[in-house]
């Protein structure tokens, strides 16, 4: 006879990487100070691990991140939290009137990114979302880029696949996403930067919607 298993609330908590150098190589003496106060907003909070993308700028951001929280807590690499295209509109899926520049948009990116993208988002979506096994709730913390970030908050809202374009999210921006049994997902918060102070906040957004 098998037993089953009980489902739990999963607690996402998104995260894009502090600022980076022009050259993406490392974060700016700005990304990391944004990463160490991210890891201070996060310290009270029973994160079970850290997940992050592998590129530079998410990696360092991460270890920054980690270093604050004051427990020993897994530092995991994931392709799946990386940067890529998570997904390509068709012309006929957009609004006629504003199709041309998403659709330059993303055809400015390498072909083996947006062919790949889609296949990273779903093993995303299968690794971070959702309910979980077990007896109590469970807080993850990822350290990703602004598209996955946008497509994650883009699926709790069940919103159109194409609708991830125009979710921006600023550095070191806190998005908590609650994944409950029988419930629908439920953004507690978006692109909070309360963690951070003025002249670090709004960075890697664009220009013309900073508050």
């Amino acid at each position: 006879m098998t037993t089953a298993t009980s489902a739990s609330t999963r607690f996402l908590y998104i995260a894009r990487h502090g600022e980076a150098s022009p050259d993406e190589t490392e974060l700016t003496e700005r990304g990391r100070r944004q990463a160490a106060l991210l890891g201070e907003r996060l310290r009270g909070v029973p994160l079970s691990a850290v997940h992050h993308g592998p590129l530079p700028r998410a990696t360092q951001t991460a270890r920054l991140v980690h270093q604050r929280l004051g427990r020993d807590i897994p530092l995991q690499v994931s392709e799946a939290a990386g940067d890529y295209i998570p997904y390509v509109p068709r012309r006929a899926e957009l609004p006629n009137e504003s199709a041309d520049r998403p659709l330059a948009f993303v055809e400015q990116f390498p072909a083996d990114e947006r062919s790949r993208g889609p296949e990273l988002a779903d093993a995303a979506q299968a690794r971070f979302t959702g309910p979980v096994d077990g007896d109590g709730p469970r807080h993850e913390l990822v350290v990703t880029h602004a598209f996955l970030a946008a497509w994650l908050v883009r699926d709790a809202l069940d919103a159109p696949a194409w609708r991830w374009m125009g979710l921006n999210h600023a550095n070191a921006a806190l998005t908590v996403i609650r994944y409950a049994p029988g419930r629908p997902a439920s953004l507690l918060m978006v692109n909070d930067m309360g963690h951070l102070p003025a002249d670090l906040r709004w960075t890697g957004f664009p220009p013309e919607l900073r508050a």
